[in-house]
Formats: C-alpha cells, structure tokens, sequence
C-alpha cells in the first residue's frame, strides 16, 4: 500500500496505514514543485538584513538576537540538538511513525519553506522502516511536540539514536548508509520547521480513534453476552426505545448492536414469560447509553482531528503571497481537550463494565451462577482475583482522566507562558485504552463462563461466535489454574 502526499490533505485511515501496518509513502510532484517555489521565499529572505523568526534569529525567548550568515547552518543544527532533550522510556514504534509522517504531510504542503530533499528524506526514512528513538517527556504540547520531532530531525541529520525495520538498534549513520540515505545538512528556516507541530499528540489521537471504534464494537457485543449470563431481557434494547425517543447516533448504534447480538438467544427466551423483575440493573440495561455516548465522543474528536489533519501547523508559516508569518497555530489546545474528553469516556466505559462483571461473580445478584464462576467454590476462587485486577485498572482509568489540558507550566523564560499539555493528554488516554482492553477482557471471560453455566440453553449466534472466539485461546472453566496468561489471551483477542 502507498500513500501519495499532496494538497488534498491525508485520512486518518493513511495516518493508520503508514503507523501500523508500515504503508509506503510518496510525495506527489505537485507538492515538490511548491516545495520548492517557498523555498525561494525563505532564500530572499535569508539574504535581507531585515531580521526573520526561524530564519535570521534566535528562537524562543532567544528570537531577538539577530543570526549572522555564516552561522546560520549551525543555529538549525544548534536548534534540533538542543531540542532533543527527551528523558524516560521510548515511545511506541506506532507513534513515531505517525508523527514523523505527519509532520513530513506539513513540510510537503509548501508552507514551511524548507527544500524538497527534507521532505523527501523523512519519507525515504518512514519507507526504510527506520524508527528514531523518542521518548516519554519532552513536549508541553505548545510550540510543536518539541523534543519527540527534535528527535526525529537529529536522525534526518545522521545523528541521535534510531531502531532498524525489525526493531533493533544500530548506529544511525549505519541504517541511513544501508537504505541509501544521505543525511540532511539543515539550511536557514528548516530545523525550525522540523520541529515546529501538534504531530504528535495528533497522531496518537489518530490511533486512539482507531482502538476506540473496535473497542466499543466489542464492548456493544460482551455487554450482551453479560445480559445472557445475568439472565437479562433485550426488550429494553428495541429500536423504538432508542432514535425515536433520544436521538443520540451513538446510543442508537449501540442499543441496534446489543439487540442483534442478543437475537435468537435460547437463554434469553427461557425467562421471558413468569420472570418476576421488573427491571434489569442500570449496567446492563443502560450499556447503550453509556458505549454509545463514548461512540458520540469519539465522534467530536474525530472531527477536531479531521480538521487538524487539514492545518498546516508551522511558525512562522509561508502564506500564497509568499509572506513568511508568525503565529500561534502550534498551540494544542484543540486537540488537548479532546484527548482529555475520550480519557473520561473510556474511564466511565471501563467502569460500567466491571460493575456487569462483579454482578456475574455476586450470587447473590447472579441469577443462579456459581459464586466466582467457580467450578466448586471455596476449593476454587474462580474469576475472584481476576475482577481485583479490573477494579485496579477502573482505577487507574479513573485516575487518568483528570484532565491534562487544565495545567499549564510556563518555558522559555515566560515567553511561552501558556501551553497544552496536549502531548501528555495524549499519552495517557493511551495508558487508558491499553487498561479498557483488559478491562472488557475479563468481562469477556466472566461473560462466556457465565454462558457457560447456562447450558443446555444456547447463547445467541453473535454472542456465541464470540465465546467460541475466545475459546480458541481461553478453555472453557475447570478447578482454577494459572490465570493471568489466559487474560492476556483474552485481551491480544481484543486487538483483532
């Protein structure tokens, strides 16, 4: 698969494709040609006494001491070693990727100044499966994701630190010598531009949509098998209760998905006449609105994302008259908030389903299931620890949903007084849906032994197909045995 960079923008689904499934990329003739009638912009104004941001100055607080010419090569290659000053543990392959080939989307848009050969070495590193290594702390969101794309640039220059397509690390100047690849020597305006971008937590966010949507199919689906294993109704999940009466898309779509699932459902015909409840607990029969309200959210940050998949974001930016502009579209405050909001979805998401979870463990609220889904109980503790383990990451869900964006501590000596922290929401809302994948697969584990005990009555064909799914992996309950291996089997499921 190859991806063609142009002025017609990028999806998310080529941001995904070049991040995870390592696509190609191919920067389009169109944008080399406004590369290049940019660049000769910046070069006029390189030659100009008159003081430039980004081209004949400092940066920062440092902007207003003017660079003299013959400096002006090594300010780029100051800039970028400066910047990467990054601390902690790396960052995902995934990550990287979607950062260096967002950021290589702006340099190809002819508003940044820089030469095609930029661009076109950052593709031809993306193309070679080579991964600069990035790490944890360094961007405050503000001024571009500084030090992760600081990183990146340093191994356009030959420098830094990188992985190869298989994931090991070698000399820098090695992987470039193997693929080719001849390393940048940066010119006025171009370090700058390198690193000057809401890429990253973009990026991330990017990716997060795309865990969240599966997600929350499978979430629609092991609610249902939950219902089953509780002996719940589905009539609270018509069509007529949900579009007509509270038109939320996501609500609908999720109630739709939880009343097929449900279709056909021996278990759940068996109680449907003389069942004495009224009423079944709001975890499950409020699942729809709760997965589908995370649908809705995930709708609006879609939408902030697509539109900042449109941005140029530079400073100072190239504008059609051929102006070179300061302004303030690094800030990532759009997308900040967003991450924060998806970080509260998913926290209230994991907790709605452990709430199901601990109900099938309760006998007391089980409808006639085992105590812990045990085989023979107080010999065996059945799935009891296992839900510890879902509170534990409901917890930390819950801890990382206090926002990111609300914070703000000022850099470059009070000249970058107000930043997003958009880089941090960021990778906590990642922390958040590693922890909703474990969280649902142990629901689905609870669920299907659940189904299980229901025997010789059948689950339906949907909810069936998915136990039989997890039964590839996971063997149905016997007298406990070691269980965190069949967890994470549970949840590596939960990634296809």
């Amino acid at each position: 698969m190859k991806i063609i960079i142009n002025s017609r923008g990028m999806t998310a689904a080529d941001v995904v494709a070049v991040a995870r499934q390592d696509a190609t990329v191919e920067i389009s003739a169109e944008s080399q040609q406004k590369m290049a009638a940019t660049r000769e912009h910046i070069e006029r104004l390189a030659a100009s006494p008159d003081p430039v941001y980004g081209v004949s100055t400092g940066f920062g607080a440092l902007a207003q001491r003017h660079i003299a010419l013959a400096d002006r090569v090594q300010l780029q290659k100051s800039l970028i070693r400066s910047h990467a000053a990054g601390m902690g543990p790396e960052v995902e392959r995934e990550v990287v990727r979607a950062l260096m080939l967002l950021r290589l989307k702006t340099l190809a848009s002819g508003r940044t100044g820089i030469r095609p050969i930029v661009a076109q070495t950052m593709a031809d590193l993306l193309n070679a499966g080579i991964t600069p290594v990035v790490h944890e702390f360094g961007s405050l969101g503000c001024s571009g994701d500084l030090a992760p794309l600081a990183h990146c640039a340093l191994v356009l220059m030959g420098e830094g630190r990188a992985r190869d397509a298989h994931g090991v690390e070698r000399p820098v100047a090695e992987l470039l010598a193997e693929a080719a690849i001849t390393p940048v020597e940066l010119q006025e305006k171009e370090g700058l531009a390198l690193i000057n971008g809401t890429d990253g937590m973009l990026g991330m966010l990017l990716l997060a949509l795309d865990d969240l949507d599966r997600l929350c199919d499978y979430a629609d689906v092991i609610a249902a098998m939950s219902v089953e294993g509780l002996l719940g109704t589905d009539r609270v999940f018509r069509p007529e209760l949900h579009e007509p009466l509270r038109p939320h898309p996501g609500q609908t779509k999720s109630a739709a998905n939880m009343f097929a699932a449900l279709a056909g459902s021996s278990i759940v015909a068996s109680h449907r006449e003389g069942d004495g409840r009224v009423q079944d607990a709001y975890s499950l029969r409020c699942a729809p609105q709760v997965t589908g309200a995370v649908r809705d959210t995930a709708e609006h940050a879609r939408l902030v994302a697509t539109r900042e998949l449109a941005a140029t974001v530079d400073n100072p930016v190239v504008l059609e008259s051929g102006e070179v502009t300061s302004n303030g579209n690094f800030h990532g405050a759009p997308v900040g908030y967003v991450l924060d909001f998806l970080a509260i979805a998913v926290a209230d998401l994991g907790s709605i389903a452990e709430r199901r979870t601990d109900r099938m463990l309760d006998h007391h609220r089980s409808n006639g299931l085992s105590p812990f889904l045990a085989l023979d109980p107080g010999v065996d503790s059945g799935l009891m620890i296992a839900q510890y383990t879902q509170a534990g990451l409901v917890s930390d869900c819950k801890r990382l949903a206090v926002p990111a964006s609300v914070d703000s501590i000022p850099s470059s000596a009070m000249q970058e007084d107000h930043v997003s922290m958009g880089w941090h929401a960021a990778r906590k809302l990642r922390r958040s849906l590693d922890n909703l994948r474990m969280i649902l697969a142990i629901e689905l584990v609870a669920a299907s032994a659940a189904l299980d005990q229901r025997a010789p009555l059948k689950p339906a064909a949907i909810t069936g197909a998915l136990r039989s799914k997890l039964r590839g992996v996971v063997d149905p309950a016997s007298h406990d045995r070691f269980l965190a291996p069949e967890l994470q089997k549970a949840a590596d499921l939960l990634l296809t």
